[in-house]
């Protein structure tokens, strides 16, 4: 067991001596897990036997990296000892079945709890883990579309904008349930007791949500989309298409940057039209006439340098090459693989992509020389020496 005064390794991450038990799983859990690897914790993710029901090619999933995997059935007659073993060594445990199946499988918080106290038991869940839809199965997006946040998207007079699963489940979901465990960890630290972090996905975009229920009690925001300062509403706040088909994004809302903005697009004379909402029709048309006349990286050449607050859309595959994104590193390459570095940064115990994703079961001898649990037959042989080198090319 790890304590309050363990120090970190040099390089390892904040987390470092950290250890974390991840009961695998698809969307939130993982990413949350992972976040807490790429923060120096020894994430150990119990795989199940055939892996998860919906997933890719475990040497692509980059959502486990920097973790070990072990293989565990939980309905084999020792599988919930291995996991309690595990628990029993960990700060952290990380799951996301439907309520009361990890209890009717034997590794709920009560069996944890009493192999060991101080575990902080986090559980993310869409519904949570009470009310009238926790049994319910469900994903991100019915979940942000019970919190109002989805119905805040896209054009009045067309169907609400998906934003992935970026919202719900790894926004609302994952970050709430990174905060939660650390919180508790923290208090686990103070005073020698664990406790169980219900963190749900409609809690946490709910949650996001709070600036705009503060504006909308104040009557500073209508309850419908694309009519406010931030949901596109505003014709200085949003996208537009370019001569090419591609798109830039505008957010000079501060006077001054908005008068930049007027500046670069030679529209000077729409200065008034800023505070006046009569004119806010006008402003849109005149701008994007304007955007249509060049293409998108004419203006990007323009505006560059420029405190006018407009960028480019750029897609997932050219963002790795922006030139800000590429001197900060934002994204790095591991394993064949281009992906987003770790974040945030610290000065003093930096992290990095240490390893690529865990492949279910490779970890299982050195997890139990590490952890000192029983070192079990493996239930999906898969060893160390069968990590592949680079993975093949992904598909374009």
């Amino acid at each position: 067991m790890t304590t309050a005064g363990t120090p970190a390794a040099p390089g390892g991450g904040p987390l470092s001596g950290v250890r974390v038990v991840e009961l695998a799983g698809i969307g939130p859990g993982p990413f949350a897990a992972m976040l807490l690897a790429d923060l120096g914790a020894d994430v150990v993710r119990v795989d199940r036997p055939g892996g998860p029901g919906l997933g890719i090619d475990p040497a692509y999933d980059v959502t486990n990296r920097n973790k070990r995997s072990v293989v565990v059935d939980l309905k084999a007659p020792d599988g919930p000892a291995r996991v309690l073993d595990l628990a029993e060594r960990a700060d952290i445990l990380m799951e996301g079945y439907r309520p009361g199946v990890a209890e009717r499988l034997g590794v709920g918080p009560g069996e944890c709890h009493a192999r060991n106290p101080r575990l902080v038991y986090g559980r993310m869940t869409g519904w949570g883990q009470d009310g009238p839809l926790a049994d319910r199965a469900g994903h991100d997006v019915a979940y942000i579309a019970l919190t109002g946040t989805l119905g805040m998207t896209g054009r009045p007079e067309e169907a609400p904008v998906f934003p992935a699963n970026l919202l719900g489940d790894y926004a609302g979901g994952s970050l709430y349930l990174v905060v939660g465990v650390l919180a508790a960890l923290h208090h686990a630290r103070v005073t020698g007791t664990g406790q169980v972090v219900d963190a749900a996905i409609v809690d946490g975009t709910a949650h996001l949500s709070a600036m705009i229920h503060g504006m909308l009690a104040a009557g500073g925001w209508q309850d419908r989309r694309a009519a406010n300062l931030l949901d596109g509403g505003c014709p200085y706040y949003g996208t537009y298409e370019t001569a090419d088909g591609k798109y830039m994004a505008v957010g000079a809302l501060e006077g001054r940057f908005y008068a930049e903005f007027l500046r670069l697009l030679d529209l000077d004379d729409l200065a008034p039209a800023h505070k006046d909402v009569s004119r806010w029709g006008e402003l849109r048309e005149r701008v994007a006439a304007r955007f249509k006349s060049r293409t998108r990286d004419e203006w990007a050449a323009l505006f560059e340098g420029t405190d006018a607050c407009v960028a480019p859309v750029l897609s997932l595959r050219e963002a790795p090459h922006h030139p800000h994104l590429a001197a900060r590193g934002t994204f790095t390459d591991h394993a064949g693989i281009t992906q987003p570095a770790p974040a945030p940064r610290f000065s003093a115990t930096p992290t990095s992509v240490r390893t690529g994703p865990a492949l279910p079961g490779a970890d299982t001898e050195a997890v139990a020389r590490d952890w000192g649990t029983p070192a079990p037959v493996n239930d999906d042989p898969v060893t160390d020496a069968d990590r592949p080198g680079p993975p093949r090319k992904a598909p374009q």
